[in-house]
């Protein structure tokens, strides 16, 4: 188990960014098509192909996922991860056409100080065609692909990842693109909410503070009075080799946006677009009943985790007024 999202067998995961525009795209791909489902709590969310995603809709099984920065401008990498699957003949098929199915979501990271005059076409769809291209079974984690300009109300943030398993040997990783309006680490101090869950000092090791004070409780936002509803979202993948029909895919990712409530305050906001995609690769069969429920709980655990690593491994801008990493302020 390397702790990344690319534990669970037939997925790979690839980054592609630009420093000069602070922003990024990185595209999850299964090797078979996987039953997906996702769940929106957020206020303001940015998101391809949806609809398609309700147990209720047809296609039942998508290709790959397209996770990106540029807010609405980012949706347009899905079309360039779809480009990729169409040349290897991927996809949805329908007698003679193939249609590549991705979904996918956006986080906004307009305003870090990224040049993002690009001119007439955001650069989002080649980024999304690159990150297909470099999908391998180890990737990285901070400041890369979709998280490259992500950060929250105090720190510089990232991409996060993690794995675990049941006690029944099912596996279940996350992958966090963290980019909320709220705070991963409790007031001012290293410490993460997501502490109790920490597994082998993956964020630090520093626990939980000695005791809570009012000002830790304060809610402390991104852009200050100046948030707005757009600025914001945390976007999750959690996948297990489970075998999982569509809408228990669904309950899935609903029970895995506790691990959102776990790690991130304030979270789930009207400033925020919160989304979680759940994918089952089909391998092992699980209880409907208890096995979906404890496969649920640890998805939350390990969502939890991973957004805390992605402030953790977290490098800062080099821009005027960027935000720290937590490494700046904390590791020394």
């Amino acid at each position: 188990m390397k702790n990344l999202l690319t534990d669970i067998p037939g997925v790979r995961v690839g980054h592609a960014d630009d420093a000069t525009l602070a922003s990024g795209v990185t595209a999850v791909l299964f090797d078979s098509p996987a039953v997906t489902a996702m769940d929106v709590r957020g206020g303001g969310p940015g998101t391809r192909d949806s609809t398609l995603l309700d147990p209720v809709n047809t296609v039942e099984r998508v290709d790959a996922l397209a996770l990106s920065g540029g807010s609405a401008f980012g949706i347009e990498a899905g079309g360039g991860v779809q480009a990729w699957l169409a040349e290897r003949g991927r996809g949805f098929a329908i007698r003679e056409a193939v249609v590549p199915i991705v979904p996918g979501a956006v986080c906004f990271d307009l305003l870090n100080g990224g040049n993002k005059q690009w001119g007439r076409f955001a650069p989002y769809r080649d980024l999304g065609y690159a990150a297909a291209a470099a999908a391998a079974g180890d990737f990285a984690l901070g400041s890369v692909g979709a998280g490259l300009g992500a950060t929250t109300a105090n720190l510089k943030a990232g991409l996060g990842s993690a794995s675990a398993a049941t006690a029944d040997g099912v596996l279940v990783a996350a992958l966090a693109v963290v980019n909320a309006v709220g705070s991963v680490t409790i007031g001012d101090g290293p410490w993460f909410w997501a502490a109790p869950f920490e597994s082998g000092g993956e964020y630090g090791g520093r626990g939980l503070p000695p005791s809570f004070t009012p000002d830790m409780l304060t809610m402390r936002l991104k852009g200050g009075p100046a948030a707005t509803a757009s600025e914001n979202t945390t976007l999750a993948v959690v996948v297990t080799d489970a075998v999982l029909t569509k809408s228990q895919a669904q309950r899935l990712a609903i029970i895995a946006q506790t691990g959102f409530a776990r790690a991130i305050y304030p979270v789930h906001a009207p400033l925020d677009g919160d989304v979680v995609f759940a994918a089952a690769t089909g391998a092992k069969p699980i209880d409907p009943f208890i096995g979906l429920t404890e496969l649920g709980m640890v998805a939350a655990n390990t969502v939890a985790r991973a957004i805390a690593r992605g402030v953790y491994e977290a490098t800062a801008l080099p821009f005027p007024d960027a935000l720290p990493a937590w490494k700046d302020r904390f590791a020394r």
